[in-house]
């Protein structure tokens, strides 16, 4: 069952999609779906999360493969939207609306 979240960051749409173990990201800037793989990560968004990547030349590489192992450890789509959902909300990410596959979307409160 695909999940949707649709989250504001700085007054712009951000969609989220997960389907299984995939999660795909889109926003007005990129020209469609994009996965974690070449996703713009902000540095010290990563080093606040990661600490030990502090000065690694791979921070990126495995911040995305720590993401993507992670995902994989949560059961169900509904959970990896929600973890997604609370780790952006980190980073100033505001959850608006949650969709599951053939459902009506519903507001996030």
């Amino acid at each position: 069952m695909t999940v949707g979240v649709l989250f504001e960051y700085a007054s712009e749409p951000v969609e989220v999609r997960v389907d299984g173990t995939n999660i795909l990201f889109k926003t007005l800037q990129s020209m469609g779906w994009i996965t974690i793989d070449n996703i713009r990560l902000d540095y010290s968004g990563v080093i606040r999360e990661f600490p030990d990547l502090e000065g690694a030349d791979d921070w990126k590489e495995e911040a995305i493969q720590r993401f993507k192992e992670k995902i994989k450890e949560l059961k169900t789509e509904k959970m990896r939207a929600k973890y997604i959902t609370e780790d952006l909300k980190k980073h100033g990410y505001i959850p608006r609306f949650m969709q599951r596959k053939g459902f009506r979307p519903e507001a996030i409160k």
